[in-house]
């Protein structure tokens, strides 16, 4: 369910290099790369999508890195990385703060410029890239925490790290579902392991809260939208709160909460079409997957997001490049919902 890319697919070994210094840019974030060791450079990225969050292993002979203004104005995916150093051990600059990191776990911001450099032989690190829209806390407080290293060997970080590595190793092997659920829990662990780094959880101001309750919301829907009995009545009894309160955590969502649900299952519905493995069922079958009772519903939702009926949105895919498809498949894989009212594990949230 993860995609593995690793130096020794590149034919010549002096292009191992520059496949390095392209994938990082393409795929996390444009960036400048250094080596002495371009003629003998390994390196392999793995990426698991989560959901909400994504989880990458970068591991590589010794670099240096840059990023500047001009390269967040030329693409930044506004995440921070929370990234745990599993070998070797990194220089990380950023936002006037400076860290060597060896076996703990540090936050960068790919908003903001920054240095790093891998000290010593071969590095490793496992990287959670938190959307910033997605991480409960203040912005301002969580950038103190920018480029310091941070432990991994006692209490929630130790407990976060260990996840992490066994999302590393057991994640490829996860179902698309199991994979989302991770995600949401991974997420919740930074958040505690970020919020403790900055004091008493129970401090965060109440807008911070709000914003976590939306994000547990958001991560709800997405575990669940194969449920066609989800909807705002029964998400806000399942978050112990009223009807009204939960349309006004929405009110400056781009969004609204239903609106939310839609999207997400037309999305969902418009992924699965086009994958060649599923042409044999039914359009309906796979609405009915993503929570759509209705074909004469379904097909009209569709075509006013998309411009085409679900039957042509199929039908030309067939004739779409395989590398105009996502790199990783696992964010679209089936995934058949659960059945009438029973909702997922996959979160909660306080009152």
């Amino acid at each position: 369910m993860g995609s593995l890319v690793e130096s020794e697919a590149v034919g010549a070994r002096e292009d191992r290099f520059a496949w390095f210094c392209q994938t990082v840019s393409n795929e996390v974030m444009p960036v400048m790369l250094s080596t002495r060791h371009a003629a003998d450079f390994r390196a392999s990225v793995t990426d698991l999508d989560l959901g909400v969050v994504r989880l990458s292993t970068l591991a590589c002979s010794p670099v240096v890195s840059r990023r500047t203004s001009v390269h967040v104005r030329r693409g930044d995916p506004e995440h921070l990385q929370l990234a745990l150093v599993t070998q070797g051990a990194v220089r990380i600059s950023q936002r006037g703060n400076d860290a060597v990191v060896a076996g703990g776990l540090v936050l960068t911001d790919t908003s903001r410029p920054s240095e790093g450099e891998c000290i010593g032989g071969q590095v490793e690190s496992v990287v959670l890239q938190i959307p910033r829209q997605a991480l409960a806390l203040a912005p301002d407080r969580v950038d103190r925490l920018l480029a310091r290293g941070l432990a991994a060997d006692a209490g929630a970080g130790a407990i976060f790290a260990d996840f992490l590595r066994t999302l590393r190793a057991r994640g490829p092997h996860c179902r698309p579902e199991e994979l989302r659920a991770m995600g949401s829990i991974a997420l919740d662990l930074a958040v505690v392991f970020l919020a403790q780094q900055l004091g008493d959880p129970r401090e965060a101001p109440a807008e911070a809260r709000a914003r976590e309750t939306v994000q547990r919301i958001h991560r709800f829907i997405e575990n669940n939208l194969g449920d066609p009995g989800l909807t705002p009545q029964a998400i806000a009894d399942r978050h112990n709160m009223s009807l009204r309160r939960l349309y006004t955590l929405f009110d400056d969502q781009p969004l609204s909460i239903s609106a939310r649900i839609r999207q997400s299952r037309l999305e969902r519905a418009h992924a699965d079409l086009a994958r060649g493995e599923l042409s044999g069922q039914p359009v309906q079958a796979i609405a009915a997957r993503w929570g759509f009772a209705s074909a004469t519903g379904f097909s009209r939702a569709f075509r006013e997001a998309y411009g085409i009926t679900p039957t042509e949105h199929r039908a030309s895919s067939r004739t779409t490049p395989p590398h105009a498809e996502h790199r990783n498949t696992a964010h679209h894989a089936h995934h058949r919902g659960p059945r009438g009212p029973k909702f997922s594990a996959g979160d909660t949230a306080p009152a």
